[in-house]
């Protein structure tokens, strides 16, 4: 088997698998052997569970001689977050306060992957409480970009998409709050989706200790992968209804409504006054932009009448309440504000949910920046409000990495991220692709497109 075998997608692995041309035992270990000697460097992978995903190979394998198939994703080998709770895995969530802990039963995402045929091998490295765009946390230390040592892969799933992008995995679960899914695929040159929230099972999110029995609001868990086409088969695993609904609530995410590039009509949102963004990364951005129109598309300066700040500053109203239990109980009382602020600012949420809506009904899709600088050096002094960020050689606070993520995630739409370009640096770059609300297929599709058109699209990072 050819090493390059593990930088496929996890379409054409489990393709492979099911045509018997390759097995699990064999893709399994070549993770675990790429994992041995490439790991070091770049601190991903936290956890690894060898033995028992062995035994798992060999019975995907004996079945597949059979003809048994578990699911579309029989025999893969995956990795899976360290805020996400695995059987018999440990898993931390990046806070010494679990570094014991092994939970007993699977987060319902990561029971539904193990019905499709997945077998998860290991965990990857997060930021304490999954709280920052870097990674890295005092049990296990710093996480690296593959394209560049010296810089972050994104947060909070860090770990998982420098994992994917190294090819140690066949794909990723992860979780996006504030961007966790999204900001690591822009850094590490790899697709990933926030999918619509409430889609997708987040129960067994570890945020705080007792976590993951409730839902976090704007929070999702979303999957990384290394093509479109892996997100679009991900995406339709992992959608539906906790155990506890399923009784009676069924899902199904409608198929894209457009067949061909000229079918598409897409608005672009790639700058607004006083938000700043690297210049070699908004030229990228531009192009993809660009090049989808030369492709068919109607692509116009266009976007909600929402007011860029204003919708901004809901998001970190209405994350704070979100993450608190994540927070000392002292510092957390004073930030969370009472149940009838929440409420006033979910109605205003809901307002401007509503023009989303209204816009969607013109445009299938909205492009803008994932974070506003490709993949930055390492910086752990201070916290997230008082580091700051430089973008074009001036200095930012550093909450701005936020901005355009949390932009979409606080009304709960589908955003994909493919990559499209690197800059004259050698990094990688992503977009937004925002659909309309459930319409993540459609957000899944256009990102495919978009990767195809502007020239990007996976490539292995040097040395990986």
């Amino acid at each position: 088997m050819d090493e390059s075998t593990a930088t496929w997608t996890a379409s054409r692995l489990a393709a492979a698998i099911r045509a018997r041309e390759l097995s699990s035992r064999d893709l399994l270990e070549l993770y675990l052997d790429r994992i041995e000697r490439l790991n070091p460097s770049l601190n991903a992978v936290v956890t690894l569970e060898p033995e028992r995903a062995r035994a798992e190979a060999a019975r995907a394998d004996d079945q597949a001689d059979r003809g048994e198939w578990r699911g579309p994703l029989h025999g893969l080998p995956i990795t899976i977050k360290d805020a996400i709770e695995v059987s018999g895995f440990r898993s931390t969530g990046g806070a010494t306060e679990l570094n014991d802990h092994v939970p007993t039963a699977d987060a319902p995402s990561v029971a539904r992957l193990k019905d499709a045929g997945a077998i998860v091998f290991g965990k990857t490295n997060v930021p304490r409480w999954s709280a920052d765009v870097q990674t890295y946390n005092e049990t296990f230390g710093t996480t690296n970009n593959p394209w560049d040592l010296e810089r972050v892969p994104g947060g909070s799933s860090g770990g998982a998409a420098a994992s994917v992008a190294a090819g140690f995995t066949s794909f990723e679960l992860g979780t996006d709050i504030g961007g966790s899914v999204r900001i690591p695929s822009h850094c590490c040159g790899v697709f990933g989706l926030k999918p619509s929230f409430g889609v997708v099972s987040q129960r067994g999110y570890l945020d705080h200790v007792g976590g993951g029995t409730t839902d976090a609001d704007i929070n999702v868990f979303g999957p990384i992968a290394r093509g479109a086409e892996d997100l679009d088969l991900l995406v339709n695993v992992l959608a539906g209804p906790d155990a506890d609904r399923a009784v009676a609530w069924r899902l199904e995410l409608p198929a894209p409504r457009q067949s061909t590039v000229s079918d598409y009509r897409v608005g672009v949102w790639l700058e607004e006054p006083g938000v700043p963004i690297d210049r070699d990364e908004l030229a990228i951005l531009r192009h993809a932009a660009d090049a989808l129109s030369d492709a068919g598309a109607r692509v116009e300066e266009a976007h909600p009448n929402v007011e860029f700040t204003e919708q901004r500053d809901l998001f970190n109203q209405l994350i704070v309440p979100a993450i608190s239990p994540s927070l000392d109980d002292e510092i957390a009382e004073s930030l969370s504000g009472n149940h009838l602020a929440w409420l006033t600012l979910d109605e205003h949420r809901a307002r401007q949910r509503a023009i989303w809506a209204g816009w969607f009904e013109q445009y299938d899709a909205l492009l803008c920046p994932v974070l506003p600088v490709p993949a930055f050096p390492h910086n752990q002094e201070g916290d997230f409000l008082t580091r700051s960020l430089a973008i074009n050689g001036e200095e930012h606070s550093y909450t701005i990495v936020t901005d355009w993520t949390g932009l979409i995630g606080v009304v709960g739409l589908p955003s994909a991220v493919p990559p499209v370009g690197r800059t004259p640096g050698g990094l990688p770059v992503g977009i937004q692709v925002v659909a309309a609300y459930l319409r993540d297929r459609e957000a899944v599709k256009l990102a495919g497109i978009v990767a195809e058109v502007s020239g990007g699209g996976y490539t292995p990072p040097p040395g990986f």
